[in-house]
């Protein structure tokens, strides 16, 4: 299969769903993300850049897409956003396309996640990923990562001009994705888990 996986921002990414993304790559599957910012907001482009390569350097992606749009100005280019994606998802022809929650307080992740509900209109299994600056998101897809865990923890880690910059005294941006991947595990009765919010989901019977 084909799995693509977008983000506004550098990390976006990792926090939703790279356990998931990390069981699909040990399972023989092509991985493909589109990271539509390089995140120069939250730190200097360059050093971002690095760090989400770094990152999927433990990945492992068939390719690492970039969208070449400026941090926090996704809204305004709403209609480029769109054509931007189709042709994406025209050339990989993803089987799961997965893509920030639009209930967000981050203007970036609300365009994109919009965006995307648009572009991916003929394109089947689409869910939202967690963030932490999401509201709202109650999943009812849930994936256990137990085996991945560490090494989705690793791909944060390799964005480490990110990992203090939670707003939230004490607190690393690891340990909010690890107490989210309990949470979520605990809903879903596994030890560890990412949740999902299907746009569209198929079942194969």
């Amino acid at each position: 299969m084909k799995i693509l996986a977008i983000g506004a921002h550098p990390d976006d990414i990792e926090v939703g769903c790279a356990g998931t993304l990390l069981k699909y790559v040990k399972q023989g599957h092509e991985i493909y993300i589109l990271i539509m910012t390089e995140g120069h907001k939250g730190g200097e482009a360059s050093v971002r850049k690095e760090e989400q390569l770094r990152s999927a350097e433990i990945l492992k992606p068939r390719e690492v897409i970039w969208g070449k749009y400026k941090d926090t100005e996704l809204s305004p280019n709403m209609n480029q956003i769109i054509y931007d994606i189709e042709e994406v998802l025209k050339k990989i022809k993803p089987d799961f396309t997965f893509v920030n929650f639009g209930e967000d307080t981050h203007q970036d992740h609300r365009a994109l996640s919009k965006a995307t509900v648009t572009a991916s209109r003929y394109i089947r299994n689409v869910l939202f990923y967690e963030g932490p600056t999401n509201h709202d998101f109650s999943p009812t897809v849930f994936v256990d990562i137990k085996e991945t865990v560490d090494d989705k923890i690793s791909m944060l880690l390799a964005h480490q001009s990110q990992v203090m910059k939670t707003n939230i005294e004490g607190l690393t941006i690891v340990d909010i994705v690890r107490s989210t991947a309990v949470f979520r595990g605990i809903q879903g009765r596994v030890q560890f888990a990412e949740g999902f919010i299907p746009l569209r989901l198929f079942i194969n019977i």
